[in-house]
């Protein structure tokens, strides 16, 4: 259990694997943008308590690996990454710049797949629990 993080009541393994792009799937993330975008992206997890695992910034979509805690919801998490680091970048820049695309930098929506421990291990985990309970309470006695 020593890859699994704690909280005060609980111990968690939540790792997702997140998609999201820019409008229209323009290729938007690069220069500064991209240095905005990887700098807000990090100052919010680090707030949030959510570790990015990994990341890349491609011209034209985000890449993340993030172990969130169970406490907050995938979307919530999602929500505030895309909103703030949105918020960022159209704040920069001139006023023309800015205001081409009506506020609205990332499409809405994004794909998540979960991360863990292999499916595999954990059926085969399963079928020998009750094997490995029974071995651990005749240790026991």
């Amino acid at each position: 259990m020593d890859h699994f993080e704690r909280l005060s009541h609980s111990v968690w393994d939540c790792k997702y694997h997140i998609i999201w792009i820019p409008k229209y799937r323009r290729k938007e993330l690069y220069g500064q943008r991209r240095v905005i975008v990887i700098r807000t992206l990090k100052k919010w997890a680090k707030i949030k308590g959510v570790r990015i695992v990994e990341g890349h910034a491609c011209r034209d979509h985000i890449h993340l690996c993030l172990a969130i805690p169970p406490k907050y919801s995938v979307a919530g998490i999602i929500g505030l990454l895309k909103g703030k680091s949105a918020s960022e970048v159209m704040s920069f820049g001139t006023k023309a710049s800015r205001m081409v695309r009506g506020r609205h930098f990332w499409a809405k929506g994004y794909c998540v797949s979960t991360v863990g421990i292999d499916e595999e291990t954990i059926k085969e985990y399963i079928r020998n629990q009750e094997n490995a309970d029974q071995t651990q309470e005749e240790f026991n006695f």
